[in-house]
């Protein structure tokens, strides 16, 4: 597979080097480039941290700035940070009010935060928010519950905004938890990933195929399908993520829908507009007019065709911090 880069081992390297460079006013590497790190910090500002392997992008350092992160870490492709990345970014980015740390539910995520908290506990207050978004993968589907896929930037920018106002760890804390049950994702895939070094795809699809449920690192979905139009892919979605929504949120008259639709990194913005406008009239019709979008690339799995559809319920407090200032390379409003 053809890739502009030099060498697969200094792929990601030389990607964060243009990000940084190309944001110069923004972000900043960290010591030892182990991390990427707003330019400014904030004293006495509880430091919010993310971070996952590469191939997400612009999730996670592109959401690297004033109103949302204070520090990403960044692993090989597909692979998470290390624990002693994430234990220079607390050390960098705390300035005194503790961190905060918002990881995506993957096993090596998970397991590597963990053990950077623990690592870190002696010198830092630390608090962890567990991203699970998934439609695709509740808990009859996977024993450590949902996937944190599309939602993440969501959270990323409502616990940014809320850490940019002053709030402490426990209030972010419960926030970010709160969070995991008014946001469902759903994603379909009409073409497989092309890791670097790697030869084949991590899936092959047939010209009539598609994928329905995949995640962000490459793997299949929940089933493969035969390829459809346009209304019936999101109306897919869209059924999938209301069957995973609690219904005391979806009949709720006081929250309000913020739709999120997001390329996997192949998909080109006429596809995702039209997409977006198929399913702002999905969920309209079942009486939950979005009040806020986003759509774009924002949460990849490198080149793979395909998108995602995200519905958040949120609270007047939650889409305040979502209408809230942000300037990241990714974000800026």
């Amino acid at each position: 597979m053809k890739k502009i880069m030099n060498a697969p081992e200094r792929f990601v390297a030389e990607s964060l080097d243009g990000l940084v460079r190309a944001h110069a006013e923004l972000v900043v590497f960290g010591g030892g480039r182990k991390f990427v790190r707003r330019r400014q910090l904030v004293p006495g500002k509880v430091a919010v941290i993310s971070g996952g392997g590469a191939g997400h992008e612009p999730l996670h350092s592109g959401f690297v700035g004033s109103g949302m992160l204070d520090a990403a870490c960044t692993g090989h492709v597909f692979t998470s940070p290390t624990p002693d990345q994430i234990v220079a970014a607390m050390d960098e980015t705390d300035t005194g009010a503790g961190c905060l740390l918002i990881v995506k539910n993957y096993d090596g995520d998970v397991m590597n935060f963990e053990m950077a908290a623990e690592m870190a506990a002696g010198r830092h207050a630390v608090e962890t928010v567990i991203v699970e978004d998934d439609a695709a993968t509740g808990p009859a589907v996977r024993s450590r519950g949902r996937r944190g896929v599309a939602g993440t930037v969501v959270v990323e920018k409502l616990i940014g905004a809320a850490a940019e106002r002053g709030a402490d760890l426990a209030t972010l804390k419960a926030l970010g938890d709160g969070l995991n049950a008014a946001i469902r994702s759903m994603g379909v895939a009409l073409r497989g990933v092309a890791i670097p070094n790697n030869p084949r795809e991590t899936f092959v699809l047939g010209p009539e195929e598609m994928e329905i449920g995949v995640g962000i690192h490459g793997e299949p979905g929940l089933d493969r399908t035969r390829f459809a139009d346009a209304d019936a892919i999101i109306g897919q979605l869209g059924a999938a993520i209301l069957a995973e929504l609690p219904p005391e949120l979806t009949a709720a008259p006081d929250l309000h829908p913020l739709l999120v639709v997001n390329g996997f990194g192949g998909t080109p913005p006429i596809e995702l507009y039209l997409a977006y406008g198929l399913a702002h009239r999905f969920f309209e019709a079942r009486g939950l007019a979005p009040v806020r979008s986003l759509t774009g690339t924002f949460v990849t799995s490198l080149d793979m065709a395909g998108l995602s559809v995200t519905l958040a319920l949120l609270t007047t407090d939650q889409l305040a911090l979502w209408d809230a200032p942000v300037a990241t390379p990714a974000l800026n409003w």
